[in-house]
Parts: C-alpha cells; structure tokens; sequence
C-alpha cells in the first residue's frame, strides 16, 4: 500500500527533525538572553577599563584569539595554565610571548561574569566577544559573535607548533597552513591585517636587521632609514629580549590599513609582511585593503566570524570552565 505523499513528507521531516544539529547552527548571537541577559554589558565594561589602562590589550587579544582558533578551534585551550601532571598549549615556544595583559582581561570578565550568572557563559565565548568589542573599540569593523561554544577538556603544548603561521614560513607554507582550515588568500591577508595595531618582539626580525648578508646589514627591502631605526631599537635585543617595535610605526593604537600602506613602503617589520607583498597571490589583496579601508574592513570582519566558529565545541566534548586557566577536572 503506498503511503500518500502528505503522510510521507509528514513522516520525512519528523525524522529530520531527531537528527543532531550541526554545530554551527547550536550557536546564536542571543545564545545568553534568558540565562545571562547582562553578558555584553559586562564584557563591553570590563574591556573598555582594561584598554584604557593598558591599551596593548587589543592587540594582545587578537593575538591570543587567533592562537587559540587557528590550532584547534575556538575552544579556550589557549587559556588553560600548565600544572604538576599536564603542559599546556602555553608551553609551546611559539606561545611564550603571548601577552600578560589578555589573560589578565579573561580572569576580570569571567570573575565579573561569574558573579552574575555562575557556571553559565564559556570562556571562549568571553574570549571571541572581548576580541570583537576591542576591535572596535580601537576603530576597526564590527562583525557578529555566534556564541554557544564550550571550553575544551584538551589543552595539548605539542598541537600548537605545526598549526601556527610563522614569520620565517615561505608564501607557499602560509597559504597552504591557512588552506589546509578551510582559508582563503583573501582571507588570509585580511586576518593579517592584525598587525595594524600592536608590536613584535625583535627576535623576530632579528635576522633582517642584523648580518643580513655579506653585502648589507639589513634587508634592502626595508626604507633604510626604518632598518636603521630598528638596528638602534633592537641593539640589545639579546641582553633584553623584551625589546619590540610597533608593526605600524604610524598609527599603532588604531584599527585602520595602514599596516598594508607600510608594506609597500618598505616599513612591513616581518619577513612574513614582506613575502606577502611580493607574491603574486597575495599582492592584488595587499594592493586593494592599502587602497580601501572599507574593503579591508569588511573582508577582516567575514574573516573573523568565519574563525570565531572554526571547529568549536559543543555539548558532547565541551564544557563551561568554572575558572578559565583550569578545566573542571583536574586532568593527569
């Protein structure tokens, strides 16, 4: 006997509806409303006085928001302190230098989130939101924040190494890195484009200032009088290896493209900024976000809601931390 279509289509979507979600469609922007109707209010206070006392946070931020996506998904584990029995991704060299000040905002927008709505908001989620607000904050684009996610059970130091960009990888390494989760060129050059706010410790560009070859000092592709600037900056880089230089010398506490302006006037302070220039992939998006702030702006923001929910946790694998730097459970 053959079922009539109405009762067929009535039973098809019956079924679809027991199916799991996917994980993206668990995330909302009003995911907190009902359970912690003051959440933005709280992140947007606590994250205004953190930068106008320090105002490397948004910088240190992003930069801690992209370590904690781009190696495992925006799951916090960047967060998680290393203790008796576990490392933590912070022990991963490349983490080291991650900036006091980010996880110092963490703890006051947790503590202070805690105290209104106990064991209900994720620290990832506090990490994405406090991202954006500073972003804008600084004078960047708004984009929205899903949020939903979980904070991870996993905080493994040997993951981090071979998921994070470096600034001595070649275009091909970079763009196969980004590639590889889901990244577009464009994409790519336009998360970059954090470098507009912010500074890079000289070891990193150590070697582009210094016996760069047998016929220069320094990387002729610096203006020489920025590669001057630097080598009198970073002199005793070695001796104090806290020694940094801003990646936009022009405007280093705004969120603008003037980081793309530099690179093609010889101020880009990385080797990285400068292969991006010179590769003929990633040039024409050099050239158009120097030319357009709007298009920088714009390609930044769908780039960065599109990492805020890069392999994110959920339910299942996925928890909310009580305290952000420890999981729930003591792991050994």
């Amino acid at each position: 006997m053959a079922f009539p279509n109405s009762l067929f289509l009535f039973i098809l979507f019956s079924f679809l509806s027991l199916l799991p979600l996917t994980t993206q469609s668990q995330l909302s922007p009003d995911y907190y409303q009902k359970s912690c109707p003051n959440f933005h209010n709280t992140i947007q206070r606590v994250t205004a006085d953190k930068q106008l006392s320090s105002p490397t946070t948004a910088a240190a931020i992003l930069r801690v928001f992209f370590h904690d996506c781009i190696v495992n998904g925006c799951d916090a584990s960047i967060l998680i302190a290393s203790n008796a029995f576990n490392k933590s991704e912070l022990d991963a060299d490349t983490n080291l230098s991650l900036a006091g000040d980010a996880f110092d905002l963490i703890v006051r927008a947790k503590t202070a989130v805690e105290l209104e709505c106990p064991g209900v908001v994720s620290c990832s989620d506090i990490l994405a939101v406090s991202a954006r607000d500073l972003v804008v904050m600084v004078g960047g684009p708004y984009y929205n924040v899903l949020m939903g996610r979980k904070d991870s059970k996993v905080s493994d130091p040997s993951k981090v190494e071979d998921n994070i960009p470096k600034t001595s990888m070649s275009m091909n390494k970079l763009l196969s890195l980004f590639s590889s989760k889901g990244f577009s060129t464009e994409e790519m050059v336009a998360l970059v484009g954090a470098h507009t706010i912010g500074f890079s410790h000289c070891k990193e560009f150590a070697n582009r200032i210094f016996n760069f070859s047998k016929t220069s000092e320094y990387d002729p592709a610096y203006n020489p009088s920025f590669a001057k600037g630097l080598r009198t900056l970073c002199a005793n880089y070695t001796i104090a290896p806290e020694m940094s230089a801003f990646n936009d010398v022009f405007t280093p506490g705004k969120f603008d493209n003037m980081y793309y302006k530099n690179l093609k006037r010889g101020l880009g302070l990385l080797q990285s900024d400068h292969a991006m220039l010179l590769d003929k992939r990633s040039r024409p998006f050099v050239d158009l976000f120097a030319a357009n702030q709007t298009a920088f702006f714009y390609s930044f923001a769908r780039s960065m809601e599109k990492l805020s929910v890069y392999e994110i946790k959920t339910e299942k694998d996925g928890e909310v931390r009580r305290r952000c730097d420890q999981f729930n459970t003591l792991q050994n």
